[in-house]
């Protein structure tokens, strides 16, 4: 009898082990490969350097730093641009034309699991935020970068983890949010149900075990949490065709912050095409929020 309720337990607890396993093999973001190269970004020959940047665990991350376009005080001030979940460093090439012709230095990285750089057993958002932890690091160790004037750009999960890094350090003088998401808990079950898999029961079990498994609470690291606690200048860029996360989203958070700006484009999800358009907006943005980081270092505020 001992045996075999041994052996039942035992049956069950590898059950168990598989449905985890299949959990997380199907919420992984697909690796895809860098359909562009820096060649045809349209940048000055020698301007982009391939690179790759030690991260934890041994793992490494691979990326571009992109060169200022145009003579800029030295040292540069900096952009670090961090792609969504299923996407890679490529995706972000349209944003750098314009901040490099304003003089900006902007890098590149892709996520853990995505593009180039290594492979994890999972990743999340908050390793998002690790690796845009590991960017900033290395930029600040550059001589040719202003350690004062660094922003963070991201998109849809990528901003969201721009958010979590600049509600927890105070390395950053702006962040840049495309797209992003007031929750992981409500974009979770947006996903079970296109997926057919019904809340109660089976889709609270994934969502429990998917917070054991990262670590902490879709609450803790939620933007709808981290925004509030930000305090440089944030930019809210939302697509008002967005199906994928509704533009409530962006409002709910722009009203958690009313610091925070929320400039409404036409787009939808993917603002890769719509974001040539307004540029400009981006770039004062960002040349504003860098000059007034560098002048309270300069006067010790910082």
């Amino acid at each position: 009898m001992i045996v075999e309720t041994l052996a039942a337990v035992a049956g069950l607890w590898g059950a168990r082990a598989l449905v985890h396993r299949a959990i997380l093999y199907g919420l992984r973001a697909p690796r895809l490969p860098h359909p562009h190269a820096p060649q045809g970004a349209g940048l000055r020959p020698g301007a982009v350097q391939e690179i790759r940047i030690a991260a934890s665990g041994g793992r490494q991350l691979f990326g571009w730093l992109v060169s200022p376009g145009r003579p800029a005080v030295s040292p540069a001030p900096a952009v670090l641009a961090m792609h969504g979940w299923g996407a890679n460093a490529s995706s972000m090439w349209p944003v750098v034309a314009p901040l490099h012709a304003a003089g900006f230095a902007v890098l590149l990285i892709d996520a853990r699991c995505h593009g180039c750089s290594d492979d994890e057993d999972f990743t999340s958002m908050p390793r998002f935020a690790e690796d845009i932890a590991t960017g900033m690091h290395w930029l600040r160790s550059r001589k040719d970068i202003a350690p004062d004037r660094l922003a963070l750009l991201g998109h849809s999960v990528g901003a969201g983890a721009a958010l979590l890094h600049a509600s927890q350090q105070r390395d950053v003088c702006a962040v840049i949010s495309l797209s992003v998401f007031a929750h992981p808990r409500e974009m979770m079950r947006r996903f079970l149900s296109a997926n057919h898999i019904p809340y109660p029961v089976l889709g609270w079990y994934v969502m429990r075990h998917v917070q054991r498994v990262i670590g902490t609470r879709f609450d803790d690291f939620a933007p709808l949490t981290t925004l509030a606690r930000v305090t440089c200048p944030v930019l809210l860029v939302h697509g008002r065709d967005d199906t994928t996360v509704p533009l409530e989203d962006a409002r709910r958070l722009q009203a958690t912050a009313p610091r925070s700006r929320l400039l409404l484009v036409d787009g939808a999800h993917d603002l890769r095409g719509p974001l040539a358009e307004y540029s400009p907006v981006i770039v004062d943005f960002l040349r504003k929020a860098c000059d007034a980081s560098a002048l309270s270092s300069a006067v010790g505020v910082r």
